[in-house]
């Protein structure tokens, strides 16, 4: 009962940890909402030049995919030890929730089989059903980059293959999916700081 309980205490305690570094890492930015007239935008490139503040917000949803996705795996490998176990992936949707409403920038699981685990997860309509398609078709980063009145946002969606057994414990509508098919992705909508 003490070793549980010392284990459930760690789970949070690193749950916790995650939420705090997350909110020191990323820049804090307020009203991320889309909103409905958004409209996706080319970006600025001149003489040949990159837009520099894209590729910044590129490379912020290229380390938050890496530290989500990490934590997780790390998260099933340690604690995840039967059926009846809190998922990792249900954790993180509190933390996601978390890291939205203090305004840092959004996240979400997305379905790519058709047969979600949860109807929360359904691709919405614009961008996440053409990232989907694009990712079950073998990419694996889909990103746009869209303006809502005076700001501009990256919307980026990154693969999640399934990558263990584990998985599988808590997830069966995935055990028939193909090696290395993304059976959904993380969308995200991170300001881009000009």
């Amino acid at each position: 009962m003490v070793a549980r309980i010392s284990r459930s205490m760690f789970t949070m305690g690193t749950f916790v940890f995650a939420v705090i570094a997350v909110g020191f890492v990323l820049p804090h930015v307020q009203g991320t909402e889309e909103k409905p007239n958004s409209k996706p935008v080319a970006e600025k490139i001149e003489d040949g030049e990159k837009d520099l503040a894209v590729e910044r917000a590129r490379r912020e949803v290229r380390m938050l995919d890496d530290i989500y996705k990490t934590s997780i795996v790390l998260i099933t490998t340690h604690y995840v030890d039967n059926a009846d176990a809190l998922p990792a992936g249900s954790a993180f949707k509190a933390l996601f929730d978390a890291v939205r409403e203090k305004g840092w920038h959004e996240v979400r699981l997305i379905d790519a089989t058709g047969d979600p685990y949860s109807t929360d997860n359904s691709p919405k309509d614009g961008f996440e059903k053409r990232a989907i398609k694009k990712l079950v078709e073998g990419q694996s980063v889909v990103d746009e980059v869209i303006s809502a009145g005076d700001k501009r946002y990256l919307l980026a969606a990154t693969a999640i293959p399934v990558v263990m057994e584990k998985c599988v414990m808590c997830h069966d509508n995935y055990k028939n999916v193909p090696a290395g098919k993304p059976i959904g992705a993380l969308g995200y909508k991170v300001p881009i700081l000009d």
